[in-house]
């Protein structure tokens, strides 16, 4: 099927840019460009070279480049960037268009692609409706209930998987972390300072760490995405602001997009791997991996992709980390024969691709071991715009949906989801990327209940506690009398829910 609005990332609303406001219509994120700054261009090219692109070279994980792989890379106009020798994956600079071609006949290489296309010009944020923003009085005249955060009585979500019963019996411990996987933090926010991970924080935008002080943070000029993620999971319970849905662990950024919005291979691989290295129990991945939707492995290029970002993924399970990812938000049902991707690739020239879902994935979303989550509005029921499928998806959490569709019980009056902002401020989001970090958060509090459980047995439980919820069976959320999507399974496996809504409560208390 073919969505009738694509959009290249996950939220669908951008922030309202003050501390409150009542979302009309859906605003789509910032649409990403490959036109890069000279700023950035260290990030993406190969210095004095404005034509490099960027590539994966696949070896055998655990030792280094050898001696024949560093020399046919040489000799093929590449200059190794960095080399992650754990999963064996190198991340490589070339403006020779033939590179991943030569790359793939050197004996030792299992699979290389260039991980990007060639760049479009800007584009500018398809803003599909005007905000209504509260006003000073407004946000004056909000009352709170005692031992609640001020915007709280706005935070529907929190009581739809029991957040607010679980935080009378624990908000999480602060032994635990999740990393955000994004475009940023912004650790200066008032809700997220008191529980910021500096130690595991990062900037891989380039493909290899940059350590620098506030390196993770997004400027003035790019999404606030990440940090909107970050409030959600984790925002202090401490009389400002909202409450994340676990207010006690910590949380820590690792900025893997770019300036212009892409999340490239080589950052997302960085991410993983730094992840896994600096003692991260969950990730949450709030994105797809760019410039495909779906990268299909009987193409010699996506394959590297799939193979660099699913070895990756693995490795920071295997050093203890849980991995979350939002189902993405086209309405597809990724257990259907053929899906159309009119998207790909989104930094050069997309074409109405048909692809098969069984060789063709959405990454790290649709990889093995990763937990794969579904959205649902203020009435439970499977948001407008979420993709869903039966053996696909893991789980359903609160990520919003058009007010209109699903009307949230007042106090509430938004059917969006409120989260953190750039600079101090607080606005609302819909999106699969933002139920994404409500599971992110349920699975650090399993982790903080059951300190020694392991990925697998965190993941168990989140599927166990989760509370089975059935196929919306006509599913007509927009009431105009035609099937919008159609679910299979039972009421405890299904493809609109998977396992079911995830229970926050439970996580505390089991």
């Amino acid at each position: 099927m073919t969505a009738p609005h694509p959009r290249s990332r996950r939220a669908l609303a951008l922030p309202l840019g003050m501390a409150m406001a009542t979302a009309l219509a859906f605003l789509p994120n910032i649409t990403a460009s490959a036109a890069e700054t000279a700023s950035t261009a260290a990030a993406t090219t190969t210095a004095g070279d404005a034509t490099s692109l960027s590539y994966v070279v696949n070896v055998r994980p655990g030792h280094g480049p050898s001696a024949r792989v560093k020399k046919a890379i040489a000799e093929a106009g590449g200059t190794i960037v960095t080399s992650y020798d754990q999963i064996g994956v190198i991340v490589v600079h070339s403006s020779n268009a033939d590179f991943a071609k030569i790359l793939r006949a050197v004996p030792g290489v299992q699979s290389a692609g260039n991980t990007r296309n060639a760049p479009l010009p800007a584009q500018s944020t398809d803003d599909m409706g005007t905000p209504k923003v509260l006003s000073a009085r407004e946000v004056a005249a909000a009352r709170a209930a005692d031992g609640q955060d001020p915007l709280e009585p706005q935070q529907w979500d929190l009581a739809a998987i029991k957040a607010d019963k679980a935080h009378e019996v624990s908000l999480g411990s602060p032994k635990v972390t999740v990393a955000v996987i994004d475009t940023g933090v912004d650790d200066t926010h008032p809700d997220i300072a008191p529980n910021f991970d500096r130690k595991a924080s990062v900037n891989c935008v380039a493909g290899k760490p940059d350590t620098a002080d506030g390196a993770w943070r997004p400027s003035a000029s790019e999404s606030p995405h990440g940090t909107h993620v970050a409030g959600e999971i984790a925002a202090a319970k401490n009389g400002v602001g909202m409450t994340g849905v676990a207010p006690g662990v910590k949380v820590a950024g690792i900025k893997v997009a770019n300036p212009d919005g892409y999340f490239y291979t080589e950052a997302v691989v960085c991410g993983f791997v730094w992840a896994a290295e600096h003692g991260v129990d969950v990730t949450n991945n709030s994105y797809y991996t760019d410039p495909w939707y779906f990268n299909c492995t009987d193409d010699p290029d996506q394959k590297a992709l799939v193979d660099a970002v699913t070895r990756a993924s693995r490795y920071a399970e295997r050093r203890g980390a849980v991995n979350v990812a939002a189902a993405g938000n086209e309405n597809y049902d990724l257990a259907a024969d053929t899906i159309t991707d009119p998207v790909s690739p989104n930094d050069g020239t997309p074409s109405d691709r048909v692809i098969d879902p069984t060789k063709c994935f959405d990454i790290p979303t649709q990889l093995p071991g990763v937990v794969t989550v579904a959205a649902t509005g203020a009435k439970g029921l499977k948001s407008s715009f979420s993709n869903y499928g039966l053996g696909v998806i893991d789980v359903a959490a609160p990520g919003g949906d058009s007010t209109r569709y699903q009307t949230p019980a007042p106090p509430a009056t938004s059917g969006l989801i409120l989260g953190t902002l750039p600079g101090g401020k607080w606005g609302y989001m819909a999106g699969t990327s933002m139920a994404s970090p409500h599971v992110a958060a349920v699975a650090a509090l399993i982790k903080s209940t059951h300190p020694h459980a392991s990925p697998a047995l965190v993941k168990a439980l989140l599927y166990a506690e989760a509370d089975g919820t059935p196929c919306t069976d006509p599913y007509d959320i927009d009431g105009d009398g035609k099937v919008d999507a159609v679910c299979e399974g039972t009421k405890n496996r299904n493809g609109f829910y998977g396992w079911g809504t995830v229970d926050a409560l439970a996580a505390v208390t089991k």
